[in-house]
Formats: C-alpha cells, sequence, structure tokens
C-alpha cells in the first residue's frame, strides 16, 4: 500500500476506534491502541505487511510525540515546580529511582545467570526500568478527572510523580541513544552526550528567551492567525531539528520549545492551537504502536506477557506504596497513590520504541515486553474502578477514616435547618455564601479542596470538606433537612451526579445549577435542575447593563431591562428566592415577589384539579416538580397529583392566598 493509502486507512481506523470506546466510556488513546491492533500485520494485516512500514505514516506518527512534548514543555512552569516541589522531586523522583534501581538489579542477576540469553545487563536494566518507571498521564489525568479526584491528596500526590516521570523522559531520551555505543565508549559517549546536552540547552534557554518574546510580539502585530500558526510550528519543529543536529533527539527540542514559549504571555493561544495537531498526530502514533502488538505471540506466551504485566505492576504498586509510608502518608492514600500509578504509560512505549530501533533490547524480550506495556494501559480504567474498592478491602482504617470525615461533616451541620447546601466553593460558591450570610439565611460548604477547606473554617465561613458527588457527603451536609441545593463549579458531569442524588433521595429538593452557557441546559434540566445560571449570559447582561448606565440611561429603567431580560430568560430567578422567607425589612421589600415551593399532601384541595381552574389570587405557578422528579412547565390544563411540589411566585399576601386556597382553606 502507498503512504496516502495507509494514511487513510489509519483515519479510517482512528475513528472506528475512538468512536467504539468513546461510547463504552474509555479513553480514546485506548481506541487508537486498539485499531492498531486490529488493523496491524499481527491480526487483519490490511494496513501494514509483514516487515514494511511506510516511512510517511511512520514520520507523521512521530510528529504526534513531538508535539505531545511540546505541550509538556508549555505546562513546565518552574513557579508550579516551586509549589510541589515536595512531591515532584521527593515522591516522584523516589518513585522513578526506585523502579530503576530494581530493575536494573534484576538485569544484572539475570545477566549472571543466563549472560548468552541476556547481553548488556547494565544498558538493557536501565532501559527496561525508564519503560517500566513510566505510567500514563494521558489515562490517569482523564480518569482522575472524572472522578472529581485532582483535588484529593491522592490525586495531587499522583500529579507530583506524572510530572517529575514527564521530566525523566528527557534524560532518558538523551541516554537511550548514547547506550548504543560499545561498552569501552560507553562512559565517554555519556559524557560527550552530558556536554552537548547542557551546552544546547545553554544556548536554546538563554539565546532563544531572549530572541523568542520580541519576535512573537511582532509577529503578532501582523494580526495574522496563520503567520502565528505558521511560527509556532517553525519554533516546535525548527528546535528539535537542531536537537537532533546536535546528537540528542527531535522530543527534546520540542520539549525546549514549549518551555520557551510557556514563559511568554502567548501559552495559552499556543496552547490552544496545537491542540488539535497534537492529539491527532499522537493517535496515529498509538495505532503504529498497537500494531506492533503481535497477539499470536501473546496467546503462544501468555504466561511470559502475564507474568511481565502483573510483576510490573505488583513491584510499582509496592514500590510506591512504601515509599509514600516512609514519607508518613495515611495507609489509604499511599495505596490509591501507587494503584494508579501501577499500570504503564505511553512514554513508557516510545522509550521502547527508540531502544528497539537501537537494538538495545533483546529481541526475545522486547515482543512480550512491549504486549506487557500495552495489556497494562488496556487494564488501566478497569483498575481505576477497583481503586475504592481494593483499598476498603486491604486498609483496615480507611473505614475509620471515611466514618470521621463523614461524622465530621455530621457534626459541623447537625443543627442546621433549611439551609443552602453549596457544592463547590471557590470564587463562586464564596460570593454566594457572603450573600446568604449577608441575609441570614444557613449555608452549608462542601469542597474538596483542603487548603481551601481549612483557610475558610478558620475564617468562620460554614465549610467542610467532602465530596458533593457522593451521598454520604450530602447526606451528612443535611441534604433531607436542606431548603435548596446550589451547584456552583461548571463541571457538567459532576453536576448531573449531583442532581441524579438529590432526584433519587430528596427529589423536592430545588436544586440551581451554574454552567458556562446554554449547550447542557436541556440535559441539567431533564436530570432535574430546578434552574440553571449560563455565565455566558449573565455576563452579556452585566455588560449591557454597564453601558446602558454609561450613555445615560436613568438606573431605574436599566434595573428593570434588566429584570425583562431575566424574566424572558429564566424562570425561577426573576423573583427572590430563598429556603424561607427573607428577614423583616421595609413595607416595600416586603411587598417584592418572591418565590416559595409547596408541596400538596393527599387531601390538599388542588390535588385532581387543573391549573386554570385553581383560585391563585395574583400568584404564579412557574414550575411543578412530580413525585418522581419530573420536572413540568405550569400548562394551564395540567392536572395536579398527590406529592406534586409547586415553585409560585408573588407578593407574600399573595402567595399566602395562594397557599391557603392550594391546601384546602377555601
Amino acid at each position: 500500500m502507498h503512504g496516502l493509502e495507509v494514511t487513510l486507512l489509519l483515519l479510517i481506523a482512528a475513528v472506528a476506534g475512538v468512536a467504539l470506546f468513546r461510547y463504552l466510556q474509555l479513553p480514546a488513546m485506548l481506541g487508537y491502541l486498539a485499531a492498531g491492533a486490529v488493523i496491524g500485520p499481527n491480526a487483519l494485516g490490511i494496513a501494514l505487511s509483514h516487515g514494511e512500514a511506510p516511512q510517511a505514516a511512520r514520520h507523521l506518527a512521530e510528529f504526534g510525540v513531538v508535539f505531545l512534548m511540546f505541550s509538556i514543555g508549555l505546562e513546565f512552569s518552574l513557579a508550579r515546580l516551586r509549589a510541589m516541589r515536595s512531591l515532584v522531586f521527593g515522591l516522584g523522583a523516589a518513585q522513578v529511582g526506585a523502579v530503576m534501581l530494581l530493575v536494573m538489579l534484576g538485569s544484572l542477576l539475570l545477566g549472571w545467570l543466563a549472560p548468552g540469553w541476556w547481553p548488556r545487563p547494565l544498558a538493557c536494566g536501565m532501559v527496561a526500568g525508564g519503560v517500566l518507571a513510566m505510567s500514563s498521564t494521558a489515562i490517569v489525568m482523564k480518569l482522575l478527572s472524572d472522578r472529581l479526584e485532582l483535588e484529593s491528596e491522592h490525586g495531587r500526590h499522583i500529579l507530583g510523580v506524572l510530572l517529575f516521570q514527564d521530566i525523566a523522559v528527557v534524560p532518558l531520551l538523551v541516554l537511550i541513544p548514547a547506550l548504543a555505543t560499545p561498552g569501552a565508549a560507553l562512559g565517554r559517549t555519556l559524557a560527550l552526550a552530558a556536554l552537548k546536552a547542557v551546552v544546547v540547552l545553554a544556548v536554546i534557554l538563554l539565546a532563544g528567551g531572549r530572541l523568542l518574546r520580541p519576535w512573537l510580539r511582532l509577529v503578532v502585530r501582523r494580526r495574522s492567525d496563520e503567520l502565528f500558526m505558521l511560527n509556532m510550528l517553525l519554533i516546535t519543529l525548527g528546535l528539535a531539528w537542531l536537537t537532533e543536529l546536535a546528537g540528542l533527539s527531535l522530543t527534546l527540542g520540542a520539549f525546549l520549545a514549549g518551555m520557551l514559549i510557556a514563559e511568554t504571555e502567548f501559552r495559552h493561544q499556543v496552547e490552544a492551537d496545537i491542540r488539535p495537531f497534537r492529539d491527532v498526530l499522537l493517535g496515529l502514533f498509538f495505532i503504529t504502536i498497537g500494531m506492533m502488538l503481535d497477539w499470536r505471540y501473546v496467546l503462544q506466551r501468555w504466561w511470559l506477557v502475564l507474568a511481565i504485566a502483573l510483576l510490573a505492576l505488583l513491584a510499582k504498586v509496592l514500590l510506591v506504596a512504601g515509599i509514600e509510608k516512609l514519607r508518613g502518608t495515611a495507609p489509604g492514600s499511599a495505596l490509591r497513590t501507587a494503584l494508579w500509578l501501577g499500570p504503564a504509560g505511553e512514554f513508557g512505549i516510545v522509550l521502547l520504541n527508540l531502544a528497539g530501533a537501537y537494538a538495545l533490547m533483546p529481541p526475545q524480550v522486547l515482543s512480550p515486553l512491549l504486549a506487557a506495556l500495552v495489556l497494562s494501559m488496556l487494564a488501566a480504567p478497569f483498575l481505576a474502578q477497583a481503586v475504592d474498592p481494593l483499598v476498603l478491602k486491604l486498609v483496615a482504617s480507611e473505614w475509620m477514616r471515611a466514618s470521621l470525615q463523614i461524622t465530621d461533616i455530621a457534626s459541623k451541620t447537625i443543627r442546621t435547618q433549611h439551609h443552602v447546601l453549596i457544592c463547590g466553593f471557590g470564587r463562586c460558591g464564596q460570593n454566594l455564601a457572603r450573600l446568604l450570610q449577608h441575609e441570614g439565611v444557613a449555608y452549608v460548604a462542601l469542597d474538596l479542596d483542603p487548603e481551601r477547606v481549612a483557610r475558610s473554617a478558620a475564617a468562620g465561613l460554614n465549610v467542610v470538606y467532602g465530596d458533593a458527588a457522593r451521598l454520604s457527603s450530602l447526606q451528612a451536609a443535611g441534604l433531607a433537612r436542606a431548603g435548596c441545593v446550589a451547584i456552583t463549579y461548571v463541571d457538567r458531569r459532576s453536576a448531573l451526579r449531583v442532581l441524579d442524588l438529590v432526584h433519587r433521595h430528596a427529589p423536592r429538593l430545588p436544586v440551581v445549577v451554574r454552567t458556562r452557557d446554554d449547550s447542557g441546559l436541556d440535559e441539567l434540566r431533564a436530570a432535574g435542575a430546578t434552574e440553571v445560571v449560563p455565565e455566558v449570559l449573565e455576563g452579556s447582561l452585566m455588560l449591557a447593563s454597564q453601558t446602558l448606565a454609561m450613555v445615560g440611561v436613568p438606573l431605574p429603567r436599566v434595573v428593570a431591562r434588566l429584570r425583562e431580560a431575566r424574566a424572558e430568560r429564566y424562570g425561577l430567578l426573576r423573583d427572590f428566592f430563598h429556603g424561607f422567607d427573607d428577614p423583616a425589612g421595609s413595607l416595600e421589600q416586603g411587598e417584592q415577589p418572591r418565590l416559595r415551593t409547596l408541596a400538596l399532601p393527599p387531601q390538599a384541595r388542588a390535588v385532581g384539579q387543573r391549573l386554570r381552574d385553581l383560585p391563585l389570587h395574583g400568584a404564579l405557578v412557574l414550575q411543578l416538580r412530580r413525585a418522581d422528579g419530573r420536572v413540568l412547565e405550569p400548562a394551564e390544563d395540567l392536572v395536579l397529583d398527590s406529592g406534586d411540589t409547586l415553585v409560585l411566585s408573588g407578593s407574600p399576601q399573595q402567595l399566602a392566598l395562594a397557599e391557603d386556597a392550594l391546601l384546602g382553606g377555601g
């Protein structure tokens, strides 16, 4: 097959693989690997014939690794490293060093026992150690994000280790080509490679840092997106070429390019522009890696592949858990960190591929080791689902820790009634809490950032550490006694999980959800959200109000226009909504429309009647929630039923008369 035909076939396989794995709610990377394994020469054989690899497709795939290293360089911040130095250079360095040391000792022992079968044990041990020390940044970070565990203790520890692994890839990429030299010249080659690396790094970082910012500013002044993008590609590939010319690697140059651009004000724009290239090309790279998986070999030597995968996983888990224990980490958190970091990573495959190109690994080991790495990555999402049950089963104190956390939440909220349950205590949650506190409305906030919780609690705010997406935390925070739930973060997946829990355990409780735009409005409403507040709409309304005021429109008219706009967009936020009535104020404030929720008991007068036949005395029905949690629009011919919850709007007098009429007072 020609290079274009192979590339088209890779794209078709990528679309099919990613679509299938996304449907199964698994990472896209696994779809790429599986697609490559299916169409490769060792399975269907429709992409590459045995022993052939079109250079066009292979070079195209290698660019994916280049852009991946460029993206990691963009994230390489000295300030970030400084803040996480104990985790990155403490836990991370210990993990990589311990795995490499253990594998090297095993390699030396194997070389002593079978010198003919395992030549050059030191070089092979260093390569295998680096390969097995890596974990999958892409898979682990995606799974942690989906499970809302990035801000947890083990999430921060995992992030620190992954960051060090990403940094450690750079010297390993320099080391592997140097190890390919004969043994007598190895020391001299390593010294020369280190010297060249230092010189190239110094020239690029010192000269590049001074030239890059002025040049990019000059490019930006031209106001051309094409010119800006071309310069990004030129800088990335140009530095990659320079480092390869110096005897280093393409990926090292890309990493340096990302570092240089990260220090400029154009970092975020570059990251957004480069992401499509990186993701697509990296996907092609993983397809070519999947093609290397020989399923026939796996079936023939399944015991060897399985033994390598399980031994590597077990060794990493034991080493990381032991290091965490020495650092004084709680047993449950230590085991969680170890289990998440156990599976292999994409950079392990990159390093193994490079070692294979330099013939550093014996052929009888290269195939089973590659198969073990790929299978380990495929198993990572399934292992992630088993982390919590394993920790609860293996760590006796984990039950006690979880119980103490729930007890702590319950003890701080046990006397709170009709409060607002705030999910998330970031900037939006804190602003909401201040307004509620000013109005005398009780609240309880749940947040997963322990530092934020500690500082906020020390300032006297009613916030506790807990995951709002877990039923135990919501119940401990008084879900059954709450008057309202406010989801203040913009993670739609987590918001849907909270809505599902509230729908099943407190179906009559109103829930207000913050979102970034209107894209998920229908989905959130269908899940039971009483009201959805999009940031984009509120920002546009505030911008309009400020503009109207600046051009001389009277302030009362501006406020009236805002009220009309919100009334058209929102159903419930046109009026004031509290868990209970506001504190008594002036007469004018007391007559302002407000909201009230009213649940209909079986004996209520309104049960079995249509809305249009009910005497509401001027009050409006804005929304109706059935007993099963369904939210309905208040149509005139809608028949009310026992257990329905009405959201009424009106003045206090209108609400009192309407409530009396609905419940049966006349």
